[in-house]
């Protein structure tokens, strides 16, 4: 059993991998604002974390099937819908039982499961105790309105917690920084970055493995702060912005990676993104909306 589940997880991170490869490239056509683009990285996460998906004639996955690999249907009720498992190893000969082609290849799915199973296990429990120290280190801050807390123990501010989550301030914050401070984090928390932060962690975990996966998790964080300032910053003056950009600048980085922070990573990018803000008309939001969900449908579907 455990071998099999090694199979397959293989399979998904592999299609994932060229999924994510072209999400980082997506991401940088500077047309599309990265509150909209950040939602390309439902494809890879889709591809790692789910093992089956709907047959589509126009995937692109039905073009690259004709060279480097093929499905598997696993579920066909007819009426021109059909659901398979993307097969890119291609070591069976049958899978409902499995039985591989080489006869040895049972023993090493095994033997990899087991071990991809322990490894990621261990990374789980790992973030987990990251987790509960860390909400732990800030159980003593100091209630300043709202749930806004202040804490000597933080470097900068940060969203802490997914459910009732609480905006942590260093003691030593300026008052005049508050405000965009403030509109930061409750974009945050409106948009569950933490939720996704630790859904990213989970599934990078799972695919320990795959290089990749980490790269990929690396980059979307990054981009979750950027969507978060492009939100942030709506409504805003020009000045504002500006004002917005200089507290980014000011704020030092959260040490922890499980919370949605401030200031931090990638800040010139940020400051940058901030200033060149451009709000959206609604024929161009539309626009850009149903190619991104044209673009997400093409690639998280099948072979048709």
């Amino acid at each position: 059993m455990i071998g099999e589940i090694c199979y397959w997880i293989f399979n998904m991170s592999i299609v994932a991998s060229f999924m994510g490869l072209i999400v980082l490239a997506l991401r940088k056509i500077r047309i599309i604002p990265h509150r909209l683009s950040v939602f390309f990285w439902l494809i890879p996460f889709f591809r790692m974390c789910i093992p089956v998906g709907l047959n589509n004639p126009y995937s692109l996955m039905s073009l690259i099937s004709k060279f480097t690999t093929k499905t598997v249907t696993v579920y066909d009720p007819g009426y021109d819908i059909a659901f398979s498992a993307t097969n890119t190893l291609m070591a069976a000969d049958s899978y409902s039982p499995m039985t591989y082609k080489i006869n040895m290849l049972d023993g090493v799915f095994n033997a990899a499961g087991t071990v991809w199973l322990t490894v990621a296990l261990a990374i789980l429990i790992a973030l987990t105790v990251i987790y509960i120290t860390t909400k732990a280190e800030i159980s003593d801050s100091v209630h300043l309105k709202d749930n806004i807390y202040l804490s000597e123990k933080v470097t900068g501010p940060a969203v802490y917690g997914i459910i009732r989550p609480k905006i942590i301030l260093p003691s030593s914050y300026e008052e005049k920084e508050l405000e965009y401070i403030i509109r930061h984090e409750k974009t945050h928390i409106r948009r569950l970055d933490n939720l996704w932060r630790i859904i990213g962690f989970i599934t990078a975990s799972v695919h320990w493995f795959n290089p990749l996966s980490w790269i990929f998790l690396k980059a979307f964080l990054a981009d979750l702060e950027l969507a978060c300032d492009e939100m942030a910053v709506a409504g805003l003056s020009s000045d504002e912005r500006k004002e917005y950009a200089r507290t980014l600048l000011s704020c030092s980085q959260s040490k922890s990676m499980l919370v949605s922070a401030f200031g931090g990573a990638k800040v010139r990018t940020r400051i940058e993104n901030v200033l060149s803000y451009k709000r959206m008309t609604l024929v161009s939001a539309a626009g850009l909306t149903a190619l991104i969900v044209i673009i997400i449908y093409t690639l998280i579907t099948n072979a048709g």
